[in-house]
């Protein structure tokens, strides 16, 4: 007795622990008892309800992969009878394309030349000044290539005729000058304007004043960031912008290269680009030049004028101060008492006197005449020097680096040829015009002295 209930002290304090709800309904071991009874019966019932529901999942897998199988087994059948029905359009599609290729013959030449055409008008049209005007063209000639080409999509009558008509038409533009009102164009400056535009044929593309370049890839006009320095094209313009229908012929310097002649005018450097090329030493010697030739133009300013005193004194008796035969001549008028050779003496005095004054910076130009030649010589050394480094440093793959020395040594020779000639010439008439006057002085005092000594005798 006492074992049993020790059992039952255990099973229901298992019970307390397991679930307070569940020992607050069992108050005695009966009542326990029965709840046993009935939670036993709940789970066989969920057991069979949770058996039931895998035996019909079973049964749906089961159904579904029959299901399966069935489609399976139908796609294989169709594809067998897709890959049938394959072999079949592949045959009929070589009879087809073997009875375009009859029927069609000698037209597939003709549609081969016809896509050769339409490409090759369509690269010249792209590079032509008349795109400008007519810039739909690229579009039709690349869809009629495309067609031409693929032997399927044929082109049309119309089509092709509208091939010929292009063709005609790009033909017929080139021996047109016309004027194109409030084109637009970009300035050299970057801004959009409009203005009057002359197209030349597919030559040259021109503004009031202004040549203009087309880019190709951009289908768009713009100012060259260089215009011509020779004001004969840049006139030339202008006129040919101003001219109207039916007027006066008008004289324009067509490029038939369309742009590439122009492009070599504007990147021939002008005076001052070239004289920038000489660097320090190119400038050295315009500055010798400029004072040389200065200094020139005043002695022979000067020597004229002192000539022209020196001619007018010839002609009167009584000597002036103002020049130098007067000055002498007033030297013998002071000593006509003295014997002869003191007299030839103080007379060749007076013209010593004279000489450094009519002289003066005659030397001066002298040298600079030989010295321009020499640092022009020096320049060109120094621009080989240049030339000689570029090619140790980059080789001699780019021309274009070898230039600077090349144009350095070269107008710094042109500088000082340029230099050395007019002063040259310059050197001899002034020293010239010294020297005559001197020798009129020297002429004069020959013939005092001979006067004073057949007076004496």
């Amino acid at each position: 007795m006492k074992t049993y209930q020790f059992i039952s002290a255990v099973v229901l304090g298992s019970c307390l622990a397991a679930g307070p709800a569940f020992a607050q309904e069992a108050a005695d071991l009966n009542e326990l008892l029965e709840a046993v009874r009935e939670g036993g019966g709940r789970d066989a019932g969920q057991h069979q309800q949770r058996l039931d529901e895998f035996q019909q999942r079973q049964a749906d897998q089961t159904r579904l992969l029959q299901e399966a199988q069935t489609q399976l087994a139908n796609e294989q059948a169709r594809s067998v009878q897709l890959d049938a029905q394959f072999d079949e359009n592949e045959i009929l599609i070589e009879n087809v394309q073997a009875q375009l290729d009859e029927r069609l013959g000698s037209l597939r030449e003709l549609f081969g030349v016809l896509q050769q055409v339409s490409g090759d008008a369509r690269s010249q049209f792209e590079n032509s000044l008349t795109n400008v005007e007519f810039p739909d063209r690229a579009a039709f000639l690349t869809e009629f290539a495309t067609k031409a080409g693929s032997g399927t999509r044929l082109p049309s009558i119309e089509e092709i005729e509208q091939l010929w008509f292009e063709l005609q038409r790009e033909a017929t533009e080139q021996g047109k000058v016309k004027r194109l009102s409030d084109f637009g164009f970009v300035t050299a400056g970057g801004q959009q304007v409009s203005d009057d535009v002359v197209r030349v044929g597919t030559f040259n593309l021109v503004a009031d004043g202004r040549y203009l370049a087309h880019n190709p890839e951009t289908n768009s006009v713009s100012e060259l960031q260089r215009q011509p320095s020779q004001a004969r094209f840049i006139n030339s313009t202008a006129d040919l912008v101003g001219a109207q229908p039916g007027g006066d012929l008008v004289r324009f310097g067509v490029d038939i290269t369309s742009g590439q002649l122009l492009s070599l005018l504007i990147e021939t450097p002008n005076i001052r680009e070239r004289i920038e090329q000489g660097a320090e030493v190119g400038y050295v010697i315009i500055a010798l030049g400029i004072f040389g030739v200065l200094l020139a133009l005043e002695r022979l300013l000067t020597l004229s004028i002192v000539g022209n005193n020196v001619r007018a004194q010839l002609k009167r008796e009584t000597p002036s101060e103002k020049n130098p035969l007067g000055r002498v001549l007033k030297v013998y008028e002071e000593n006509k008492a003295v014997d002869t050779e003191t007299l030839e003496l103080k007379l060749g005095e007076a013209i010593l006197k004279e000489t450094p004054s009519l002289q003066r910076g005659i030397l001066f130009i002298k040298v600079i005449s030989v010295v321009a030649p020499l640092l022009g010589l020096l320049g060109t050394v120094v621009g080989m020097i240049n030339t000689f480094q570029a090619i140790t440093l980059f080789g001699t793959g780019d021309p274009t680096i070898m230039a600077g020395g090349i144009s350095q040594a070269l107008m710094t020779t042109v500088l000082g040829l340029c230099v050395a000639i007019p002063t040259v010439l310059l050197h001899t008439l002034v020293s010239g015009r010294s020297r005559r006057i001197v020798q009129i002085l020297q002429e004069q005092s020959a013939g005092i002295v001979a006067n004073q000594a057949e007076k004496a005798q």
